[in-house]
């Protein structure tokens, strides 16, 4: 007799070297925790800080009732409104009502960014650097790439909510009390924790991961428009197709309902299915949207280092430059009104009469001008360091192994950089300017809102230069860049509200800036800031020329 050896067929979804689908997801989840042992923490202790500080504030700015009175007042408009969150905080504004009404909108899109960017990173990018092929010709499931990303995103979000909860909590505020901190942190881990789940369907759809962090940010920016226009009209209907919207009716410190977090479970559990059921139906590193189908000939553009990099960076520009528009058209809304809303509140006050300017309008305009020029240098760090994320996937040594000069192909990122971000200083005085221009009643606005924010452009640029010169220096150090938008963000705008050292506004680009239309135009830190650029782009494009690349 001869014996007969018989094979078995794995089941669909499951790895062909033995094992279950889920097969080594404890593994990957111990290495994705080691890889983001430093930026989840950072993510984890700036959301907790901010919160923290803010909460603190809280009793500084509206130490008396009269103070949360008036706040009442400004804040029960629909421009408040559509800022801030639905009005049934307004029914009794303790410092912890007060803390859930203007803290959890803005918090849901930061820590859902985290979120987003969690799972594209440990699965999108995975299989765009060929990594998690690689991983996969061993004994690991199908889905173990897919569920190891979204537990660590389940982690972090649940490590936020108990800072939170316990942080908040033991401050000894009036008000904010431990068992509202913590349906206050558990409602910022739910929205995460929905977004999420929203990444793991958007890194099915397509092969790239910027395409699909960029589909999920659009969907928390979609669920923040529907949140203020429902709470901004008095349209209840429409804030609750939002899980922020979700999350702000929990109407923390003043009823402390849990249930609406039910709604964020569901939607959880039905967008995380459907990521794992769509990921069965591809194959790895594809996506489901299959890709179109080029011109046989490429386009005069498109044979150019120029050209080729304004195409890698479109689409990112275009959704910054929505968001700046929007966002700049939300503050300019308010401008008329920012004498009321902010005449009781001290240590505001403060602030602006350091700015300076004739009218409230313009003073405050000059603070938020800040704001939308850190949002603006977010997308400039992101494109200045494209060539660095080039360089590791590969693709930069087979463009610089044809005629083409690391000069050239490395300074057309960063002159698309920085045209590119002073078109979104252009979008957002676009939007500041209509809409302060209108809430105000003052036409003239218009023109000194657009310089306004045209202004900020040569600290775009610098920090372009930073960014080139860490890349061709200092290439595994990079990343450091981030820390001058971040930099400018706490001392250049919380810093006047937190009375930091004026010598601390200095050692930031956008500190130099002149304050429009609060100020006087000054052009000698402009022309400076701009020659300073100048020199870091050579200094950085010398050290690319000079050095190594690294292919990860």
């Amino acid at each position: 007799m001869t014996a007969t050896t018989r094979t078995r067929t794995p089941a669909p979804g499951q790895s062909v070297t033995g094992g279950g689908v889920l097969t080594g997801t404890g593994t990957l989840i111990r290495f994705n925790l080691r890889r983001d042992r430093i930026r989840l923490p950072v993510w984890i202790l700036a959301l907790f800080l901010g919160t923290v500080s803010t909460a603190g504030n809280y009793k500084t700015l509206y130490a008396d009732p009269q103070d949360r009175a008036a706040a009442v007042t400004t804040m029960d408009s629909p421009a408040g409104l559509a800022m801030t969150g639905p009005p049934h905080y307004l029914d009794e504004y303790t410092f912890g009502s007060m803390l859930g009404h203007q803290m959890i909108g803005f918090m849901a899109v930061m820590v859902g960014l985290m979120s987003v960017l969690i799972i594209t990173r440990h699965t999108r990018n995975e299989e765009e650097t060929n990594r998690a092929e690689l991983v996969r010709s061993i004994v690991v499931g199908r889905h173990a790439h897919l569920a190891a990303a979204l537990t660590v995103a389940v982690v972090a979000n649940l490590a936020l909510a108990l800072l939170l909860g316990f942080g908040l909590g033991a401050m000894g505020i009036d008000s904010i009390d431990t068992g509202g901190s913590l349906l206050y942190g558990f409602t910022h881990a739910a929205v995460g924790i929905v977004f999420a789940a929203v990444a793991t369907v958007t890194a099915q759809i397509t092969a790239h991961t910027r395409a699909a962090s960029g589909m999920a940010i659009a969907v928390i920016g979609l669920s923040y428009v529907l949140r203020a226009a429902g709470d901004a009209g008095g349209n209840d209907a429409l804030s609750w197709l939002s899980p922020i919207g979700w999350a702000q009716r929990t109407y923390v410190y003043l009823d402390n309902r849990w249930w609406p977090l039910l709604p964020c479970l569901a939607l959880t559990v039905l967008c995380a299915s459907a990521g794992f059921v769509l990921s069965t139906r591809r194959d790895v590193g594809a996506g489901l949207r299959a890709a179109r189908q080029g011109s046989p000939v490429a386009s005069e553009s498109l044979v150019t280092p120029l050209g080729l990099a304004l195409r890698l960076h479109r689409s990112i520009l275009a959704g910054f430059g929505a968001g700046l528009l929007l966002m700049g058209a939300m503050y300019g809304s308010i401008l008329g009104q920012a004498d009321d809303m902010l005449k009781n509140i001290d240590q505001i006050q403060e602030a602006l009469e350091e700015v300076g300017g004739t009218s409230m309008a313009e003073s405050f305009a000059s603070m938020v001008m800040v704001v939308l020029a850190v949002v603006a240098s977010v997308y400039v760090v992101m494109a200045a360091l494209r060539p660095r994320s080039e360089e590791n996937a590969g693709r930069a040594e087979a463009l610089l192994s044809t005629g083409l000069s690391r000069s050239r192909w490395a300074g057309s990122h960063l002159a698309v950089a920085m045209a590119g971000g002073t078109v979104l200083l252009l979008l957002a005085g676009l939007g500041i300017g209509v809409a302060g221009a209108a809430s105000a009643g003052d036409p003239g606005l218009f023109p000194e809102l657009v310089g306004a924010a045209l202004a900020y452009a040569p600290a775009l640029w610098v920090t372009v230069g930073v960014a080139a010169v860490l890349f061709g220096r200092l290439p595994r150090a990079a990343a450091a860049v981030w820390a001058v938008p971040v930099y400018a963000f706490v001392v250049g705008y919380l810093g006047k509200l937190l009375r930091f050292p004026h010598w601390m506004n200095n050692l930031s680009p956008f500190g130099h800036v002149p304050q429009l239309p609060a100020a006087e135009m000054n052009w000698t830190p402009m022309v400076v800031l701009t020659l300073i650029t100048a020199g870091l782009v050579w200094l950085g494009l010398d050290g690319f020329r000079r050095r190594d690349l690294e292919t990860k």
